[in-house]
C-alpha cells in the first residue's frame, strides 16, 4: 500500500485533559481504539483488562484523564483528532512490571510510550514518528529523562495493524531513539535521552 502524502508540519499536539476527552472518544470510536481497549491493557492485570474491555475500561480510563492525568498526547490535522499516543512513567503500566521480555534496561526513571493508534487513512505517511517526537518533548517537559518504547518487528509480510499497535521500529528510529537491548527476536527496546 502506497504511503498517504500529507504535510507533517501542519500537525498539532495537545495532552488529552477532561475537556478532549470527546475527541479522543471520536478518534477511538466505539470500539476504543481496538476491541475495547481504551488503552488500559498495560494498565491493568490482563484478566481486569479483558473483563473490562469496552465501557469498564473506558470509565477506567475517563477516570485517569478525569484526576488530572495526562496520559497522552493526541495528534491533530486542523480540527480533527487523527492519532494518539499513550504516554506515562514505567511505573503506571503494570504489565511492564510482569514483563521478562520488556524488565527494566536498568534503575533509571523512563517514560514508556505504551500505545500508538493512527487512523487507518492517514498510516503509513510519517504520523507516528512525528507523534512521537512530540510525545518525548511532552514528556520532557513533566520532568523525563528518559522515553522507552518497545516496537513490534513485524513476522509477517503484510501483520494486521492491531498486531503493531506499540509502534515498529522504523517510527522510533525517525524519531531519534535507538535500540538498547532486545531480549525477543521480535522486541527490542528503544530508548531516546531527553
Amino acid at each position: 500500500m502506497a504511503s498517504r502524502t500529507i504535510d507533517l508540519k501542519k500537525l498539532i499536539f495537545r495532552p488529552v485533559t477532561p475537556a478532549r476527552w470527546p475527541d479522543l472518544e471520536r478518534l477511538f470510536g466505539a470500539r476504543g481504539a481496538c476491541g475495547g481497549c481504551w488503552c488500559m491493557a498495560w494498565r491493568l492485570r490482563n484478566k481486569d483488562w479483558v473483563a473490562g474491555k469496552g465501557a469498564r475500561n473506558k470509565r477506567a480510563f475517563r477516570k485517569i484523564v478525569k484526576s488530572g492525568g495526562r496520559p497522552g498526547l493526541l495528534a491533530y490535522m486542523g480540527r480533527e483528532p487523527i492519532a494518539w499516543c499513550s504516554l506515562a512513567p514505567r511505573e503506571q503500566y503494570l504489565s511492564l512490571a510482569n514483563s521478562r521480555v520488556l524488565k527494566p534496561v536498568d534503575d533509571q526513571p523512563v517514560w514508556s510510550v505504551s500505545c500508538l493508534f493512527v487512523l487507518k487513512r492517514f498510516r503509513r505517511a510519517g504520523v507516528s514518528s512525528r507523534l512521537l517526537r512530540a510525545a518525548v518533548e511532552f514528556a520532557g517537559k513533566l520532568g523525563a529523562r528518559i522515553v522507552e518504547g518497545y516496537p513490534v518487528i513485524p513476522t509477517m509480510e503484510k501483520t494486521p495493524d492491531p498486531f503493531i499497535w506499540t509502534g515498529v521500529p522504523s517510527a522510533f528510529l525517525k524519531a531519534g531513539f535507538q535500540e538498547v537491548v532486545r531480549r525477543s527476536k521480535t522486541r527490542p527496546i528503544m530508548r531516546r535521552k531527553i
